[in-house]
């Protein structure tokens, strides 16, 4: 039925649990995965001359991050037969880094996780699942913890 999977990680529990899911449907469709970390370059919002500095600092750090996110999960995969491959990937907005990459390898489904945010916390930091919901033309299959 599916075919690639698509699977956003970022290192969370949450997202750990969108690995399992993802590992389970690929095992039961024979699917090939995807594995993506996405970095929003812009994020980072440094003033005056240490701007540069803190940038570059800051790419470093997310592009360590990403490596480790992404060697976790695919361990956990390839450990079950599937094959795996994964990119950190470099996008204004994080929902619009996983679309763009869906479309690009052809996925037919993404599986990701959600942190379930509510209230203030919602409207303040956001919910890339909820962008990525509202603008996939693909089946998407949300986990939470």
């Amino acid at each position: 039925m599916f075919k690639h999977i698509l699977l956003p990680v970022d290192g969370s529990s949450t997202s750990l649990t969108a690995v399992e899911k993802a590992r389970g449907l690929a095992q039961a469709f024979g699917s090939a995965v995807t594995l993506i970390y996405v970095i929003d370059p812009y994020a980072f919002s440094g003033v005056g001359a240490d701007f540069a500095y803190g940038q570059a600092q800051y790419l470093g750090a997310a592009t360590t991050e990403g490596k480790l996110a992404l060697a976790g999960a695919t361990e956990r995969l390839e450990s079950a037969g599937i094959t795996v491959a994964s990119s950190i990937v470099e996008s204004h907005a994080i929902y619009r880094g996983i679309l763009e990459t869906a479309n690009s390898v052809g996925a037919d489904l993404i599986v990701m996780g959600s942190h379930g945010r509510r209230g203030l916390e919602k409207l303040v930091l956001g919910s890339v699942a909820a962008q990525v919901l509202a603008h996939a033309h693909l089946p998407i299959l949300i986990v939470r913890d």
